[in-house]
């Protein structure tokens, strides 16, 4: 027997307790209650902000956020054991919004599954049962929502849409959860005031280490849902009718070729109409969700970024680096790498170098990584990275424009010609196609369609 049958047979149930709304003047606290039972209890917790004079007391839609952002968290805990059955002692759900989490935790949990080797049944990987209510039955009167909130990580993906939709006039607010140096640094490059910022507190129960230590299942979990969720708790209190996303198409191409193994699943256009589709029907708050850079690649997303020189400086997309303060670029990742590759195109070596703090492409520590990056591994590298084609692109284009000027190819770049890649002849037309595609699945709305055209059309 292996530890995923071992533990669903020694911890058979997973219970979702309670959630607990508390508010002052300035914010609401969620708290929630969720246990491995015969193991472990887990007590995570969640601030907003709030304007002076709202309140969520007797609100059932604010009840059906707090609820879905629960789920959303459990599981993280959940994973642990992957108990076969989850017992919901409080909210409801119905059979078709059961699907809809079945859904989302198998499809969001696919790198875990992989990852862990576990051979995990779709339709039996686990069990919902709902045995609870709402404490409350009304539904608050709230003014039509207006206006944008725009999700800020700190990448560069988040910085080209605040920067598009600010010169655009639109008025933003922004998110976040936790505050990071590049996210503040974000917002005061975009021009826009400190108190533009939202940021959602979000405590972790930490006490899921010490059993992730001892040898109980770890891994990754879909992490954009509950970004998802609480940007809609966020615009909900604050009266925003927009969540504006940066997920690009790049999002929906499988990490493992063949398998529906995503590590940006939450990322992907099937989420992001999947959560759409779930908020109109069950939350029903009037907000909108969609992605902005939905129809682009990541290739065009880097070309349209670096025309904003103010942002490179204070933009940062590694996980690692996030973790300590101020964050930074690791240089050692392949999420570094993934970046460093999609800008060569359009820096020069030094000022890659400058953005990095490294030259990681004469780093031979970062082979590997490259290998995956190009499409001459198994798997793309665990990371939320562009398509393999476009990394390709990304190459080829920087090479080519190396070699034009006579500068000494890197050592990355001088393997990816070993290897028989380098095909400089059609990389013209490539790039040309590439950065005149627009991906027709996408949920913009007519007003922001018709801005990032003009971006488009403005860059590129």
């Amino acid at each position: 027997m292996n530890k995923y049958e071992k533990f669903r047979s020694d911890f058979p149930v997973f219970t979702y307790r309670s959630y607990t709304i508390t508010e002052s003047d300035s914010e609401v606290e969620i708290s929630y209650h969720f246990s491995i039972d015969g193991l472990a209890e887990f007590t995570p917790s969640w601030s907003f902000p709030k304007p002076e004079g709202f309140s969520v007391s007797n609100d059932l839609t604010f009840e059906r956020l707090a609820f879905s952002l629960g789920m959303a968290e459990a599981v993280s805990y959940w994973k642990a054991v992957c108990s076969p059955t989850v017992r919901i002692l409080c909210g409801e759900l119905s059979d078709e919004q059961i699907d809809w989490w079945k859904k989302l935790w198998y499809l969001g949990l696919g790198e875990f599954f992989y990852v862990n080797g576990i051979s995990a049944d779709r339709s039996s990987f686990v069990d919902i049962i709902t045995e609870g209510s709402f404490t409350c039955t009304e539904t608050a009167v709230r003014k039509a929502p207006e206006g944008c909130l725009v999700p800020i990580g700190g990448g560069k993906d988040s910085a080209l849409t605040l920067e598009t939709l600010v010169n655009a006039g639109m008025k933003c607010r922004c998110f976040a959860i936790n505050k990071r140096c590049s996210i503040s640094a974000t917002i005061s490059a975009a021009g826009l005031p400190e108190d533009t910022l939202m940021i959602a507190s979000r405590r972790f129960d930490r006490s899921l280490i010490p059993l992730n230590n001892a040898g109980y299942l770890n891994g990754h979990t879909p992490f954009s849902s509950i970004v998802a969720f609480s940007a809609e708790i966020t615009a909900y209190l604050n009266g925003l009718k927009y969540i504006v996303l940066s997920n690009e198409s790049s999002a929906n191409e499988s990490t493992v070729a063949g398998q529906e193994v995503n590590h940006q699943y939450s990322k992907s256009f099937e989420f992001e109409r999947y959560f759409h589709d779930y908020e109109e029907k069950y939350l029903r708050t009037g907000i909108y969700y969609f992605s902005f850079l939905r129809p682009l690649a990541e290739f065009q997303i880097a070309k349209m970024f670096v025309s904003n020189k103010k942002y490179l400086p204070v933009f940062r997309s590694c996980n690692l680096g996030s973790k300590v303060s101020p964050d930074i670029w690791c240089g050692e990742c392949p999420k570094c790498l993934f970046v460093c590759l999609i800008l060569s195109p359009f820096l020069s070596l030094s000022e890659l170098k400058d953005v990095f703090g490294k030259d990681m492409l004469n780093d031979n520590a970062m082979l590997d990584y490259f290998v995956e990056l190009i499409g001459q591994s198994e798997h793309k590298p665990f990371e939320c990275v562009g398509s393999i084609d476009e990394v390709n692109l990304a190459v080829t284009l920087a090479i080519k424009k190396l070699e034009q000027d006579g500068i000494e190819l890197p050592l990355l770049f001088e393997e990816y010609k070993n290897r028989g890649l380098y095909k400089p002849e059609s990389v013209d037309a490539l790039n040309e196609e590439c950065c005149r595609s627009y991906n027709s699945e996408n949920l913009l709305p007519d007003e922001f369609r018709t801005i990032l055209t003009k971006e488009m059309e403005r860059l590129l």
